[in-house]
């Protein structure tokens, strides 16, 4: 497993007086060869602000789309209840199995609220196009990840549009150099600005943040919290507001009162 460095976002606390209007639910879903850990900082700042947080940990390079989605959603839907609105933050292939699980009516909560989509292979990945066949590829992102191509396999493009409430964030940075060259156009180092589009959303709005941190950027909180509270993104908020609005105060390690997560 490779060690990646902590960005210095993960080491802030939020200090956010709680919304007591804010009662809502909202589920957070990470994504390929992640885990739950990499929206600790998001989980933080919606909890002080009043919401009940749902992030399930799910073994994303095991199983197919369908496996994951079904082993994953149900059950924490079922723990947000039925007395509120169910809102999903997911980030990259979350995305997809909110949209595969969401396809079919009979699992759509009653109450679902609003969701926003971080960095979503909505279109597919031509990464994934590039390198799918090397057994490598597989190995590390299993029958999830090889199905999140662009062609004719694609199990995003088999998708139908989507028909909730939904807002998306591209990102338009990249560490990752390599992948970016195999992308068209902007990119977040392994999905397309273009290819996070969906028909059927409300919103969608570029920001300049990379693929594997944009949850942790003060700005793309802030807009998360726009959409789930207004339906919709404000491009008029700067990086100064995300972060006075999301984030004050610092605080290091074990300080903190937790251990600093693993990134993967």
């Amino acid at each position: 497993m490779t060690k990646t460095l902590v960005p210095a976002a993960l080491l802030l606390v939020t200090q956010l007086t709680p919304d007591p209007a804010a009662a809502d639910c909202v589920v957070l879903l990470h994504g390929l060869a992640r885990t739950e850990s990499s929206f600790m900082v998001l989980e933080q700042v919606l909890e002080k602000r009043g919401y009940q947080v749902e992030v399930p940990g799910y073994p994303s390079t095991e199983y197919t789309i369908a496996e994951l989605a079904e082993q994953t959603l149900p059950a924490t839907i079922a723990a947000c209840g039925s007395d509120q609105p169910i809102h999903f933050v997911t980030h990259s292939m979350g995305g997809i199995l909110l949209r595969y699980h969401l396809q079919d009516p009979a699992h759509r909560p009653a109450n679902l609220g609003r969701s926003v989509m971080l960095g979503p292979p909505n279109q597919g990945s031509e990464v994934v196009d590039e390198l799918g066949d090397w057994a490598v590829f597989g190995m590390i992102n299993g029958p999830a990840g090889g199905s999140l191509g662009t062609g004719r396999d694609s199990l995003p493009k088999h998708l139908p549009p989507v028909d909730f409430p939904l807002g998306v964030i591209a990102g338009t940075r990249s560490i990752s150099p390599v992948f970016s060259a195999m992308i068209p156009g902007d990119d977040d180092g392994k999905v397309s600005v273009e290819s996070t589009k969906v028909a059927g959303m409300l919103d969608h709005l570029t920001l300049p943040v990379t693929h594997t941190f944009m949850m942790n950027d003060p700005l793309v909180m802030t807009q998360v919290l726009q959409f789930i509270e207004q339906g919709a993104f404000d491009p008029e908020i700067t990086w100064i507001e995300g972060l006075s609005e999301v984030m004050e105060g610092t605080c290091l390690g074990a300080d903190c009162g937790y251990a600093l997560p693993k990134i993967r």
